[in-house]
């Protein structure tokens, strides 16, 4: 009898060790959408930058910021929504509204100046805001941070970024690509 009573205690302590293991280390693998958002045409958001030109518009061709609520403030035509579209998008809704009673033709053509900064945290040397340039990966962003602490696991990070108007968090290598307005977190190791 004593025997089958430790036998259920050991199978206890084990299945909650097992429990607490899994809810401790916070493993999410990064969805499949999360990859695909790499690939996929660069997303506008709030704090891109954006070279816009009217050609033969003079005074209406100049950079301009999308403000914190997503729209970009045009000359003549007012606040634009800016927020998820391409930049492809954003032109033709430019010119449509343009060629509403103030040009005939108007050829709209956009840049982005300056991308959204990206954020990291956690165990790097200065964790904060930084400036995005396109092709950077985990790695590159680790580096612009000062590099790893003493403590850091470098062997991958979490992302978390806006995909399609959904925030989500994907643990992924150092050598994955990251986007404007990502936030990376280095953990910390086990040992």
């Amino acid at each position: 009898m004593a025997i089958g009573k430790v036998n259920k205690t050991i199978v206890l302590v084990l299945a909650s060790a097992a429990v607490l293991l899994a809810g401790c280390s916070g493993y999410r693998p990064a969805p499949e959408a999360f990859h695909r958002a790499v690939i996929e045409p660069y997303r506008l958001d709030s704090g891109d930058s954006l070279r816009i030109t009217v050609f033969e518009q003079a005074d209406l061709t100049n950079t301009y910021a999308i403000d914190q609520a997503g729209y970009v403030a045009f000359p003549l035509i007012g606040s634009v929504s800016a927020r998820g579209r391409t930049v492809q998008e954003l032109e033709n809704q430019i010119a449509v509204k343009l060629r509403k009673g103030y040009l005939r033709d108007p050829d709209v053509s956009i840049q982005v100046d300056q991308h959204r900064s990206f954020f990291i945290m956690g165990e790097v040397n200065s964790a904060g805001q930084y400036s995005y340039v396109p092709g950077m990966n985990a790695q590159n962003a680790i580096a612009i941070a000062g590099g790893y602490t003493a403590r850091a696991n470098q062997a991958n990070v979490d992302i978390t970024r806006k995909v399609n108007g959904e925030v989500m968090t994907g643990r992924v290598t150092i050598s994955d690509p990251i986007l404007a307005g990502d936030t990376i977190y280095v953990r910390e190791r086990l040992f």
